[in-house]
């Protein structure tokens, strides 16, 4: 029946193209976060890091794609940049590092883990009560703005510092990873309704660095 009404089919498929792009990139996303879950539960132990916690920063940074490049030039599954990448070579004795190396993923959370889990190894030791969330404002804005908000929240609460935390990006790049360990913590898989989530903040905080970049650019001298 339908057909034979040309009109109908095409209005259906204008309506479900959609949900067919949203549930295979839901599906490519949980395809991916399997294939690389054995590398991100090695790292994960080896630094000592909640496996949920690892498993949403990589999903928050790259959606779990091994060869994601960044804006500023982050790279792989936890977007680490050269900075980062080449404190690590030094600190390990590395010196045949090169950039391209993380791009392999096992390198790349191998850097990444150690980055993240020193920054919460600091945060806990100047008493934060949950220094994974100091720790990962570190990760995202780097020590100086971290250790900013940080003075603001002289008694390292959690939810004081967040507050205090004045990137929007930042705050919710924290609040986005927090929820999401939450949910991996339960043993279970996003829906598709947390990958359009993840895709509107994204958008979102894409917007607010261009506004912040064009307000920066025509500040007056």
């Amino acid at each position: 029946m339908l057909l034979a009404h040309p009109r109908i089919l095409a209005a259906l498929a204008v309506i479900l193209a959609p949900f067919v792009i949203v549930g295979l990139a839901w599906l490519g996303e949980i395809r991916r976060a399997q294939e690389v879950g054995p590398l991100i539960a090695e790292a994960a132990a080896k630094h000592g890091l909640p496996l949920a916690l690892v498993k949403a920063v990589v999903w928050r940074e790259s959606d779990f794609e091994v060869r994601a490049v960044g804006g500023a030039g982050e790279r792989g599954l936890m977007q680490v940049t050269t900075g980062a990448a080449q404190d690590w070579a030094r600190v390990h004795r590395v010196r045949s590092f090169r950039e391209t190396d993380l791009l392999d993923p096992r390198t790349n959370l191998e850097v990444g883990t150690w980055y993240l889990a020193r920054a919460v190894r600091r945060w806990a030791e100047e008493g934060a009560d949950r220094p994974e969330v100091f720790g990962l404002a570190e990760y995202n804005a780097g020590i100086t703005r971290a250790r900013r908000w940080a003075s603001d929240t002289p008694g390292m609460k959690a939810h004081e510092f967040l507050e205090a935390v004045d990137f929007p990006t930042t705050k919710a790049y924290i609040r986005s990873i927090l929820r999401r360990t939450e949910l991996y913590a339960t043993g279970r898989d996003p829906g598709p309704g947390e990958w359009v989530g993840r895709r509107l903040a994204l958008q979102k905080e894409r917007w607010i660095r261009k506004q912040k970049e064009s307000h920066e650019l025509f500040k007056p001298l």
